[in-house]
């Protein structure tokens, strides 16, 4: 399979519901707002981070004021576009910029990278995992949240896979969470924090730290 090819699937499916996906509400507030803390908890006011698949922008404005300077990228021109709009009414230390989890960055190493819903939706995991590690500093960390499919119900996946066929979703890679936290040590990480926000159990938060 053309890995370029893969990128302008993906591309175009988040370019064409960027306007949807950014008028939608955060699904669980009190989760979302754990998930902030608990990053920023691992966080430095000199701090240069990376957050990759930041989608329109929001967790990388609401992380700006706890670090010296915030580079996010994602896929899709559209919801760069879209977070771009944002900066006016933002802190003033954010650089948003269209890229893959996989595309190199001037300003690597950073000493703290962080990629939340995204995970799940690349398709070589040890690949990126092992770009992550490379682009953090030694002693910095890795930190996620991850929807995790292998633990959900198989009628949800199935759905998704059916959604996926008629093109109303995109590419998601199933694995548990224990698969998922494996992946991660054999990367390299020694993990620090593993766990979950409320009841969303199969959505597992994750601090790694390159040794």
């Amino acid at each position: 399979m053309d890995k370029g090819n893969d990128d302008m699937t993906a591309a175009a499916f988040w370019d064409k519901i960027a306007p949807k996906y950014a008028k939608r509400p955060v699904d669980d507030v009190p989760a979302y707002e754990e998930t902030l803390d608990r990053t920023r908890s691992f966080l430095h006011q000199n701090d240069r981070i990376l957050e990759i698949g930041c989608g329109t922008g929001s967790t990388a404005l609401l992380l700006g004021p706890s670090v010296q300077h915030v580079t996010a990228t994602d896929i899709s021109p559209q919801m760069i576009a879209i977070a771009q709009g944002k900066l006016a009414d933002g802190p003033d230390n954010i650089t948003f910029q269209q890229a893959t989890a996989l595309s190199p960055l001037a300003g690597a190493p950073y000493d703290a990278i962080c990629g939340f819903n995204i995970l799940h939706l690349l398709g070589d995991l040890p690949r990126v995992l092992a770009h992550l590690k490379s682009s953090v500093k030694p002693g910095g960390f890795v930190i996620t949240k991850t929807p995790c499919l292998g633990e959900m119900n198989v009628g949800l996946r199935v759905i998704v896979r059916l959604m996926q066929l008629v093109g109303k979703a995109p590419y998601v890679n199933s694995f548990t969470i224990k698969e998922l936290e494996a992946a991660f040590k054999k990367a390299g990480f020694d993990l620090v924090e593993t766990g979950h926000f409320t009841t969303h159990t199969s959505n597992r938060f994750i601090v790694a730290r390159r040794p």
